[in-house]
């Protein structure tokens, strides 16, 4: 059997369990809406979905790492968020509000085991080379669907039957998830281990074989994520991103309610979701051995400067109609700067990630976004009575300062990859101390 057969089953599992994921933004807050008639409760129920990432997350990375069976760990993970999802679509607005908080935030917990520890999986699934470049950029492709249908979907069931009954089939789609889970060859790595001795990058311990405390490993996730700079700038730069990020959907609502069309504030984040798609499949088909600092820099410049474009469109266009017409398709195109961006994070991290801690930078990386965008969702939330171009052009800024700190925290010389070219770029041992063999399968 081939390293990368299990491409096809990790993508189908990504994309349910990331379905149940980015659909209980929208569905919980319908629900408690259609229960208890105030969006109030599912913005709190949401909060606590999302608090446990940014906590749980280096400790997931740390114990998918440690545990003898991935398979049952990434198994029970899905199975835990299914089980919370199905839950909260029997308690939200029957039960007292702390137990649904409570409730809320044990699946929420699962929630790293959806995206960076899921991401984490592609090394051993895929060989290094172009085709995991390619495997990371339909990864990132995953993400761009779901916020596409994730939301359309959760409307149309609560549209034909009710919002429980979205939530409702939110769970089975992550079960699903869990299932296939089960079937992936976890046993099958990219490449050899190392023997005991031949690593020492930074962060890593002194021996792949040697035994350490789950204290040590936590340490060393977050040491690695530190002191390699490729790593440390890549995560500064997209938490900066993230934090843009987390308020577009609000600052897109408040645009189309300036221009009378209250009600298309989602078509905006539509248009954007898929640029960032069509993007996310261009690289996969095309860019997929286009170095990834380039990829990272060139995204977060060409959004920010696309939407600081869109902030002036309400000034110059002739009526509202139109308005509304150039903000979708400059929403558009800032979307198809957005997509690469994901997919050049993810093989920065595994290119640079020694193999012990390799899943606690991915899981990290991802907790620390979700907080950032969180964030950013609460600074528009209360800077909502500033004029909404006036918003859009502060995130734009967001995205050009993140790409400018993307530019000054990198190596001042350009690593080399320890292999022949044609996988993401990787450190030399100046820069993360012999971080990994060619041979070594990188991963999230």
């Amino acid at each position: 059997m081939r390293p990368h057969t299990g491409l096809r089953p990790y993508l189908a599992t990504a994309l349910l369990a990331r379905l149940a994921e980015e659909g209980m933004a929208v569905a919980v807050v319908m629900l408690a809406v259609h229960r208890t008639g105030s969006a109030a409760q599912g913005a709190f129920v949401l909060t606590a979905w999302m608090a446990p990432h940014v906590l749980v997350a280096p400790l997931t990375g740390a114990l998918a790492e440690r545990v003898r069976s991935a398979r049952l760990f990434h198994s029970c993970g899905l199975g835990g968020l299914a089980s919370g999802i199905a839950a909260l679509a029997v308690l939200v607005g029957r039960v007292p509000l702390p137990v649904v908080l409570a409730v809320a935030a044990l699946g929420g917990a699962c929630g790293p085991v959806v995206t960076g520890g899921l991401s984490g999986l592609v090394a051993r699934l895929v060989p290094e080379g172009p085709d995991r470049d390619r495997a990371y950029a339909l990864d990132a492709a995953t993400y761009n669907a779901v916020s596409v249908t994730g939301p359309a979907l959760v409307s149309a069931v609560s549209a034909l039957g009710s919002p429980g009954t979205a939530v409702a089939l939110l769970s089975v789609s992550a079960a699903c998830a869990a299932v296939l889970a089960s079937t992936l060859p976890y046993g099958r790595s990219a490449a050899p281990v190392r023997a005991s001795g031949e690593a020492s990058g930074e962060g890593a311990v002194e021996g792949a074989g040697a035994r350490t405390t789950l204290r040590a490993d936590l340490a060393a996730g977050l040491a690695t994520v530190w002191r390699v700079r490729e790593l440390r700038a890549v995560t500064a730069a997209t938490c900066l991103n993230s934090l843009g990020i987390g308020g577009l959907t609000t600052t897109a609502i408040l645009l189309a309610t300036e221009l009378d069309r209250p009600d298309s504030g989602g078509l905006l984040m539509t248009a954007f979701a898929v640029g960032a798609l069509a993007a996310s499949l261009a690289v996969a088909r095309w860019l997929r051995s286009f170095p990834a600092r380039r990829l990272v820099s060139a995204s977060l410049s060409g959004t920010g400067l696309v939407l600081a474009a869109a902030s002036f469109a309400p000034s110059f266009a002739a009526s509202s109609t139109a308005s509304f017409a150039v903000l979708a398709v400059l929403f558009a195109v800032a979307g198809v700067f957005e997509g690469p961006l994901l997919s050049a994070t993810l093989r920065i991290r595994a290119a640079h990630s020694p193999e012990r801690v390799r899943a606690q930078v991915f899981t990290i990386g991802a907790g620390l976004k979700i907080s950032a965008a969180a964030c950013g969702s609460a600074l528009v939330g209360l800077a909502a009575s500033l004029p909404p171009p006036l918003l859009l052009l502060g995130i734009a800024a967001v995205h050009l300062a993140a790409a400018l700190l993307h530019r000054l925290a990198l190596p001042t010389t350009r690593t080399r990859p320890p292999h022949p070219p044609g996988g993401a770029d990787a450190p030399d041992r100046r820069t993360a101390g012999a971080a990994r063999s060619p041979h070594e399968p990188p991963r999230r």
